[in-house]
């Protein structure tokens, strides 16, 4: 997108204020091709990844083991935001944050790009780490730009970034999917970290134009909690170092024994820091309840995710074996499914903001618990609606491209429904002494949904063909349960949000 920089009178002090990016601070423009770069780099490696782990000329593996490793890859960036921003609070600052960020997943896509089982999952592990941390802090960044969260520009200047976000994810499959499917998979991985590696570069050059606020440390760690901090990820480490170090060299390593540890971590780490929330006598009897009331939404969140995100594999790898992806007899690389769901969003999206707004003006808005249950509905459908390929591929047939586009379609509308309001009611439901962690709990529901999709896919553990007309049933009927379910007890969670609505 083209940078409009033009001279505005703004508030003295804030930064960028010689020059604005769409009437907003200057350092908006750096946050935005940061993030599109980033973005760009993450989506097209994405849509890349379940299809070269199965590919002949990839790593050749089943479709569950890959589906595995694909839920357990997303499910790890979403966990490692917690302590993503963890680091920025008490070690670095977000700006020296997401600049480390920029090269570990730089050096992660390098990684990828090498012609090597062994360097690949290296890669995957620094690609989850860097998105991890860049993930937690570069919106937070955003937020510094502008005076505090009445500054009326603020939330046109998300919407600015959102839509930096869903550029890069839009063009990526176009670009890198088309280079590593049609020309060679590690040139494709290649693409990726020249897309970061530009990201990294603009970043670095136009720091300049960010605010003060994302150098400095917020809470900063004493020597001494540093020292023990270091102690204890030492520990650990040498404890991981060891253990793995024995069951590599006595010859009994296989993948399971990285994918599984790293699923039940998915499952486990989500349940504790609510429980913990729970158990914290700090919060008061209405905090509290609200913790009760918001554990029904990281549920239904966590169902909601656990298929959407099959839209990476599951669908992908059906279109790869099952569909006809042309269009009027012209063909594409199956990779360019994943660009249909960023589109649609940009579409989409300021039509729903509207119809909110319109609704809203004759108190006619659904409340969050009605949207949520719409969510969980549409994407329950979205599977049911998945049937009918299904049925076509088992008579024998090549199911057309426009049934997977109709998928994609409804998972959007589902996804608008259900995401922008779950982040609202999370910053509202917040105890005000996890008003910062609390963002990252509703990232944890993606992790928590990924990691069954990965336990169920595995074949050392459930072994399910998630492209099987009967699970996908099950699938889309455990949506459809879960968002009557949150219907019917919304009198039960209102009276627990107290005066959230």
């Amino acid at each position: 997108m083209a940078s409009s920089l033009t001279k505005a009178s703004v508030t003295p002090g804030t930064p960028g204020s010689e020059k604005t990016f769409f009437g907003h601070p200057r350092g908006l423009a750096t946050l935005f091709m940061t993030e599109m770069w980033e973005r760009f780099s993450y989506y097209g490696m994405r849509a890349l990844l379940p299809l070269y782990l199965v590919a002949p000329s990839g790593l050749h593996m089943n479709a569950g083991t890959a589906s595995a490793i694909y839920a357990v890859y997303l499910s790890l960036v979403y966990l490692l935001a917690l302590p993503g921003g963890w680091v920025a609070d008490r070690f670095l600052g977000p700006r020296k944050t997401v600049a480390a960020a920029g090269v570990i997943i730089m050096l992660g896509h390098l990684c990828l790009a090498l012609p090597a089982a062994a360097s690949f999952f290296v890669g995957l592990g620094l690609v989850a780490i860097g998105s991890g941390l860049l993930k937690a802090n570069i919106s937070t960044m955003v937020g510094h730009l502008y005076n505090g969260p009445e500054d009326p520009r603020r939330d046109g200047g998300f919407t600015i970034f959102y839509i930096g976000i869903n550029l890069g994810a839009f063009v990526a499959p176009l670009a890198i999917g088309t280079v590593g499917e049609k020309v060679d998979w590690h040139l494709g991985f290649a693409l990726a970290a020249l897309g970061m590696a530009l990201g990294l570069a603009q970043f670095l050059l136009g720091s300049r134009h960010l605010s003060e606020k994302s150098s400095l440390v917020p809470t900063p760690l004493s020597a001494s909690e540093k020292a023990a901090s270091l102690r204890k990820g030492a520990f650990w480490l040498a404890v991981a170092a060891v253990f793995y170090g024995v069951v590599g060299f006595t010859g009994h390593f296989t993948l399971n024994w990285a994918l599984i540890p790293l699923t039940l971590v998915g499952l486990i780490v989500p349940i504790l820091v609510i429980a913990r929330m729970l158990r914290d006598k700090d919060l008061d009897t209405t905090e509290k309840s609200k913790v009760r009331a918001y554990i029904w939404f990281f549920v239904a969140a966590a169902v909601f995710w656990m298929i959407y995100d099959q839209g990476g594999s599951t669908l992908s790898l059906f279109a790869d074996s099952s569909a006809e992806n042309s269009v009027l007899g012209w063909e594409f690389p199956v990779s360019w499914y994943q660009s249909v769901n960023p589109v649609m969003i940009m579409a989409l999206a300021p039509v729903f903001a509207w119809l909110w707004l319109w609704l809203n003006r004759r108190g006619k808005e659904p409340s969050t618990i009605v949207k949520f249950a719409s969510g969980l509905v549409l994407v329950g459908a979205s599977f049911f609606l998945f049937l009918a390929p299904l049925s076509i591929a088992e008579g024998g047939h090549k199911a057309a491209a426009m049934w997977l586009v109709g998928i994609y379609f409804v998972q959007t509308v589902g996804e608008l429904t259900l995401s922008p309001v779950g982040l609202s009611v999370t910053t509202k439901m917040a105890p005000k002494k996890y008003a910062s962690q609390m963002m990252g709990v509703w990232f944890l529901a993606v992790t928590a949904g990924d990691s069954v999709t990965a336990l169920l896919s595995n074949p050392a553990v459930g072994g399910v063909n998630l492209d099987r007309m009967g699970f996908v049933a099950l699938e889309a009927v455990l949506a459809v349960v879960a968002g009557a379910a949150v219907w019917m007890y919304r009198r039960k969670v209102n009276s627990l949000m107290g005066n959230v609505r």
